[in-house]
């Protein structure tokens, strides 16, 4: 195992960002589906969450940490820190975080994850109306670039189009227009197809 790197989680889960990320630096690892909270995910995360992310044997979580530490020290998908451009990148990541995924969590949070007295149905309305908004501000942001930092794939791109592809089946529409065009351009991605046949 050439880096000593080792993805766990299931592949429909944001493992696969980290899938994805791999595949783009063109680097060697090793991948067990392991579902969420199984005892080989509880080995290594006493949360339960993954993915876990495994470099020499020791573990690592978050999915946005651990995507944005292997760009950084493969000196791809990203602009260097300390640079402007970093400050805008890093500005898409956390409206990708916290306005695109943090509507699909809240609605995944509520349809299987929270046990079924905590579930409340009235979120559903309320994350589609704001998966819509987040949308309308992404049409803004991202104007007529091929990525949302211009010509240059980056890491907020494999979040955005990872959540592209979340969201369908979670019940979301995508738009039409640049928006979609936009998704449908980063989801058509060489290594995204590798990393999603890797995860078969």
């Amino acid at each position: 195992m050439t880096n000593g790197y080792k993805v766990i989680g299931n592949p429909k889960s944001r493992a696969m960002r980290v899938l994805w990320v791999l595949e783009e630096l063109g680097l060697d690892y090793d991948f067990s589906p392991d579902p969420p909270h199984s005892d080989a995910v509880r080995a290594l995360n006493p949360e339960g969450k993954v993915p876990v992310f495994l470099m020499d044997g020791e573990p690592f979580t978050d999915s946005v940490a651990i995507i944005q530490y292997l760009a950084d020290t493969h000196g791809s998908l990203t602009f260097p820190a300390g640079t402007r451009e970093r400050l805008r990148q890093d500005g898409f990541t956390q409206f990708a975080v916290e306005e695109v995924d943090g509507a699909l969590w809240t609605r995944s949070k509520h349809a299987f994850v929270y046990p079924p007295e905590k579930r409340l149905a009235e979120i559903k309305p309320l994350a589609i109306w704001e998966f819509d908004r987040a949308m309308k501000t992404l049409e803004h942001r991202l104007g007529d670039r091929e990525f949302v930092m211009g010509d240059r794939f980056t890491i907020p791109d494999i979040i955005l189009g990872h959540c592209g592809g979340w969201a369908v089946p979670a019940g979301f529409n995508l738009p039409d227009g640049p928006v979609g065009d936009y998704l449908a351009r980063v989801r058509s991605r060489p290594a995204l197809r590798r990393a999603m046949k890797r995860a078969v």
